[in-house]
């Protein structure tokens, strides 16, 4: 009876989990609960960036397309272009302006007259830092003093900087500014600075298609 018992006893004990088994088995469950969290966390942020990007690439690109449109329909004189360089904060936030009827440059169809239309950096609102790239559009007589006849149309938002550079082939080079009243550069460079740091600067070179030879 002896044997029996002890036998019992031990068959018993052997059908159990010690304390360091249970602490080894939780430990090993949350490494795996940890490495599943992290792939998942790091698969959610690539998609995050990938989507980031992706939306940025598709307004960068509608901005492309509607300076082309509107800088390459420009006529030397009627369609004058200026630029000025500027800077604030050791931020380049340079000004480009120009002349045109309804179209793309103005957004819309049915305006009358000539309209000035200046692309540049504008805060927000006027308790904020952050900047936004529009388009900033006036009648061509206005001659008010206040700015109830401008218009402010948003394109991309939360901007660091913006450069705009001016090829004369005159002179075969880049110029910061543009004073030329009669006559169109070659090409425009722009160059957008994203207020996200992870992402790179975006740059376009817009060639005019009826500026001369």
């Amino acid at each position: 009876m002896f044997i029996v018992s002890e036998q019992v006893k031990r068959s018993r004990n052997r059908s159990g989990f010690t304390l360091l088994e249970i602490i080894l088995a939780v430990a090993i469950l949350g490494m795996m609960a940890l490495a599943i969290y992290r792939f998942v966390q790091s698969n959610l942020i690539a998609i995050r960036v990938s989507s980031d990007a992706s939306a940025a690439d598709a307004r960068y690109g509608g901005l492309r397309d509607l300076l082309a449109a509107q800088w390459q329909s420009l006529a030397p004189g009627r369609g004058a272009l200026l630029g000025e360089p500027l800077k604030v904060e050791d931020r380049p936030r340079d000004e480009i302006r120009w002349t045109c009827g309804a179209g793309p440059g103005l957004l819309t169809r049915y305006a009358s007259g000539d309209f000035v239309v200046a692309l540049r950096l504008q805060r927000e609102n006027e308790k904020s830092n952050r900047l936004n790239l529009g388009l900033l559009r006036k009648p061509k007589d206005d001659q008010a003093v206040t700015a109830e006849n401008e218009t402010w149309v948003p394109l991309i938002e939360n901007v660091n900087s913006l450069q705009v550079r001016y090829f004369d082939p005159r002179l075969n080079s880049w110029l910061d500014r543009w004073s030329d009243n009669l006559t169109l550069p070659r090409l425009i460079k722009v160059t957008i600075g994203p207020a996200a740091d992870e992402l790179p600067p975006w740059e376009v070179i817009i060639p005019l298609g009826r500026t001369p030879l």
